[in-house]
């Protein structure tokens, strides 16, 4: 019995030892595990909130460049039209009048010179690569505007595309019981597309101090949509003279589908005439070549 109690002594003994052991192995294991984790967290956070190369040297030129163009002196009806035509295309890739004015600058300088480079690649004379310079130049000059026009219909055609829907939602909310605000949150909520960003930008004008006229005068200048601009006037008139709402939006959904629908019926009568060139052009000098070309052969070898 002594020498049993002896032996599950140490058993006991070597057992804990081990055990301390372990544990103090894992002990030292998990915070070398915690240190090194840190100094990686430390590390990724430092690669994170390094500034990149852009950040640190062409950001600040850029920011230069645009403060002393700033400097310049532009009439400011001119000024004005442009921030107009660029809001009227939706600030394309966040441009104001400054950023537009450098795109044209740069444009003026490297669209001659590609043009320069490409005439003398064809070992193209002195006035050939003058007329290629030229035309980039007015390439330059003819570009960006035509972005700008080509931007504003294809945001008038979905404004105009999206108004019906607006409208039928609109006219649902107020007669549901809501004011005009809250029904227009509603739809800017329910609806997405230019027209709704639109009449959100409204809101937010609405709530920084902005009269509800002041707003609504703005979405009319910013789309170059008849209906759109009826329908404001409309809105406005109706105010004004504190006729209901819910009858105007009415009567103005009815006349803009009936305007659909006339616009729809015109494009069909056009089709026609659209597939009378390609029809001309294309499709019968096959047909002749076909029907009379073995005809025309045979005439040909008997004469």
């Amino acid at each position: 019995m002594v020498y049993f109690t002896f032996f599950f002594t140490i058993t006991l003994f070597l057992y804990a030892f081990l055990l301390f052991h372990d544990e103090r192995r894992q002990r030292i294991q998990r915070r070398m595990a915690m240190f090194l984790n840190k100094e990686k967290q430390k590390q990724s956070a430092e690669e994170e909130t390094a500034p990149s190369f852009f950040k640190r040297i062409c950001y600040p030129l850029w920011l230069e460049l645009k403060k002393s163009f700033k400097r310049r002196r532009v009439p400011g009806e001119k000024e004005a039209k442009l921030e107009i035509k660029l809001l009227q295309a939706g600030n394309p890739f966040g441009m104001a009048t400054v950023e537009f004015r450098l795109l044209q600058l740069a444009l003026m300088l490297l669209l001659p010179f590609f043009f320069g480079v490409y005439a003398v690649m064809l070992k193209a004379s002195f006035a050939a690569v003058f007329i290629f310079a030229l035309f980039g130049l007015v390439m330059s000059l003819f570009l960006p505007h035509f972005y700008l026009k080509q931007k504003i219909k294809t945001r008038s055609h979905l404004a105009l595309k999206q108004l019906p829907d607006i409208l039928d939602l609109l006219t649902v909310s107020l007669e549901a019981g809501l004011g005009f605000d809250a029904a227009l949150s509603k739809v800017v909520a329910k609806k997405n597309g230019v027209l709704s960003q639109e009449f959100h930008r409204c809101l937010e004008e609405i709530r920084l101090g902005k009269t509800r006229r002041e707003a609504l005068v703005g979405v009319k200048e910013r789309l170059v949509v008849d209906e759109v601009s009826v329908l404001i006037s409309n809105i406005l008139q109706a105010e004004k003279l504190g006729i209901g709402m819910v009858q105007v939006l009415r009567v103005q959904s009815n006349e803009v589908r009936e305007r659909r629908k006339q616009r729809a019926e015109e494009e069909a009568m056009k089709a026609p005439i659209k597939m009378l060139f390609p029809l001309v052009l294309f499709i019968f000098p096959s047909l002749f070549i076909v029907l009379l070309g073995p005809a025309v052969i045979q005439f040909i070898e008997a004469f």
